[in-house]
């Protein structure tokens, strides 16, 4: 059996079976079992031996004929499976979701700022206590009557001659300006002059029914005194003009509070469109990641997520369970602490640039697939 092993498998030569000595990963000496053919190449009937005899020196090979056989016959009856199941270079790989290209790893946080020089400023930028609110004034820090807004547009119908906008056209144009509802939404006017003109008139029509008092909500004013505590800035977002806000926040007692206020003439859209938060963020100095909105609306929710931000509903209006895409549902602003916003804040896969993942829609195989059988005409 030997001989025929030798004779088929290896053209007549006797594989070597020897020791070689080396050092493991503790520096200590350990002997390796090595096997090998005397002859490397071969050039038409002349073999020519390679170098691995000279690398052995005469001291260390011990010649086994049959041992060395045995193996080298193990060796060639696995070696088609082992060619497709273990790679040649033998440097396994461990499968991971991260990608560890030279570069890419430790991700970049987007909340760091290399221009920073403290590297404890750059920390705490890090860290999930860098992070800023942004307020919406109606129904999250003041009452909010929604009956008065649709007097008003109702008012402003009669007055123009045009017919009353029913009930789900006021919900939809809820949170927009006044000049993009009545362009885009209620169709009543395309000349700029005539939709100013009437989204003034619709303000000043409210600003009547409402009366020029404001009252905060409950837990409003504790909230705002714990975010001052703890120095959190603070922006304000509204779609009505800046005089009515600003008269709004002298009237509370709030002034010197916001470090940004945004009105209706500092953006284009209104909401579910995300630039009045995008513009917050940039005046903030903040990257939207770490801002926190507050509003009352699930156009609020959309218009935050699409501006990559948290937003945390307060159900003052809506019932809780209509807000249940907002990324915390309360009724009153006294009832969330600073570890809260923290835990919104805190870092997740999406700062790191990385996309979420994509559903992918499975086929599935018809158990019943259609017939093709072909009737012929005369068979009837």
């Amino acid at each position: 059996m030997v001989e025929s092993i030798g004779a088929i498998s290896l053209l007549g030569r006797v594989p070597v079976y020897g020791v070689c000595y080396g050092k493991d990963l503790l520096s200590k000496r350990k002997a390796i079992d090595v096997c090998g053919l005397p002859s490397a190449d071969c050039h038409g009937r002349k073999f020519v031996c390679g170098s691995y005899l000279r690398r052995l020196r005469s001291g260390c090979v011990r010649f086994s004929s049959i041992r060395c056989q045995a193996m080298e016959l193990t060796k060639e009856a696995y070696s088609y499976k082992e060619d497709g199941r273990i790679p040649k270079d033998f440097r396994y790989r461990i499968e991971t979701d991260v990608d560890r290209k030279p570069g890419k790893w430790p991700p970049a946080n987007k909340a760091d700022n290399p221009a920073l020089h403290n590297p404890l400023i750059r920390q705490e930028r890090m860290g999930c206590g860098w992070l800023a609110a942004i307020f919406e004034w109606e129904g999250v820090l003041a009452e909010d009557n929604p009956d008065l807004e649709k007097q008003a547009w109702l008012g402003l119908s009669q007055e123009e001659g045009k017919s009353p906008p029913p009930g789900f056209i006021l919900k939809r144009i809820e949170g927009m300006k006044n000049e993009q509802a009545i362009s885009e939404v209620l169709c009543w006017s395309r000349d700029p002059v005539q939709v100013r003109r009437m989204a003034s008139r619709k303000e000043e029509i409210y600003q009547a029914l409402q009366g020029g008092v404001y009252s905060f909500r409950p837990g409003s004013q504790e909230f705002v005194n714990t975010l001052m505590h703890y120095k959190v800035p603070m922006a304000l977002v509204s779609t009505r003009p800046r005089k009515y806000i600003e008269n709004a926040i002298g009237t509370v007692g709030f002034e010197g509070i916001f470090s940004v206020v945004v009105a209706a003439e500092d953006v284009h859209r209104g909401k579910p469109d995300p630039e009045m938060f995008v513009y917050v963020s940039q005046l903030l100095q903040y990257i939207p990641e770490r801002c926190i909105v507050f509003g009352n609306s699930n156009q609020t929710v959309e218009a935050a997520h699409d501006a990559q931000m948290k937003c945390v509903a307060v159900a003052s209006k809506h019932p809780v369970y209509e807000l249940g895409a907002a990324d915390l549902v309360v009724r009153h602003l006294d009832e969330l602490s600073i570890v809260d916003l923290k835990n919104l804040a805190a870092v997740e896969l999406t700062e790191f640039g990385s996309p979420e993942p994509e559903l992918e829609m499975e086929e599935e195989d018809d158990p019943y697939p259609p017939s093709t059988v072909a009737v012929d005409d005369g068979f009837w």
